[in-house]
């Protein structure tokens, strides 16, 4: 007797291609892919872990107002554009409310009559789209499309679900890791500059007859005015103030 797929033997190999995807993005994080880098990985891997999806993007809201910051398919990014035009669509929909937006053309025209336009012009007839937030900076909707006009059930919704806020963690991770690095590059690169700048203050000290903190601002105040780093700057001033003395002594 043959036997069918059951909801539970799809919904576990659905998490399975979660797990999957999930790994090979953590994976990229690992090599410290940029962060375009490792958006487009995402949507790469989304292909995996939902069923019937024939392109992927994702939309963040910038500066100048959202825009499709990677995607599989050209197609998608002029499908998206009639949404940012019309100021209303699926995408902005699912961003702005924080909610899954699960859509089939033949029922959204009346809605989103611009973006169903141009998603029927482009041979699509489903749209998923699940928020997407990484931090204050980068928040928009992932977005998923089909030319099956039934291409999403609850089902597919509820993997994108898992996948983005999966996803949401990863990045938020990776983002804290580049911002501690980044600090301590910085720590770094002040410890290494303080004898350089505490000699340079000396230098103004016997040369100004001030005090320590007097020689300090002056270094900044020179610093800023001149767009140089301080370090730079202090150590240009010891240079100079070496070859002088060597200059004396010669003479």
């Amino acid at each position: 007797m043959q036997q069918y797929p059951t909801q539970d033997t799809e919904w576990q190999a659905q998490l399975e291609e979660i797990t999957g995807a999930l790994e090979t993005v953590t994976e990229s994080m690992e090599r410290e892919e940029k962060l375009e880098e490792l958006l487009s990985r995402v949507c790469q891997q989304v292909l995996r872990a939902v069923p019937d999806v024939d392109m992927a993007g994702i939309t963040l809201h910038r500066e100048n107002g959202p825009e499709t910051f990677v995607c599989t398919d050209e197609r998608a990014v002029e499908v998206d554009a009639e949404q940012y035009r019309a100021g209303n669509g699926p995408a902005l929909h699912s961003a702005k409310t924080g909610k899954i937006v699960r859509v089939e053309l033949t029922e959204a025209k009346e809605r989103w009559p611009e973006f169903t336009s141009a998603a029927t012009e482009a041979g699509l007839g489903s749209y998923l789209s699940a928020p997407l937030f990484i931090d204050h900076e980068y928040q928009g909707a992932m977005n998923l499309y089909s030319r099956r006009e039934h291409g999403y059930r609850e089902l597919d919704a509820t993997v994108l679900d898992l996948y983005t806020t999966a996803v949401e963690g990863y990045l938020r991770t990776w983002q804290r890791y580049l911002a501690t690095r980044r600090l301590t590059e910085q720590l770094r690169t002040a410890l290494e500059s303080r004898p350089a700048i505490d000699q340079a203050k000396g230098i103004l000290m016997v040369l100004h007859n001030c005090s320590a903190e007097q020689a300090f601002a002056t270094l900044v105040d020179y610093s800023q005015r001149s767009n140089t780093k301080l370090r730079e700057v202090a150590e240009r001033m010891i240079n100079e103030a070496v070859g002088s003395a060597s200059f004396d002594k010669s003479g």
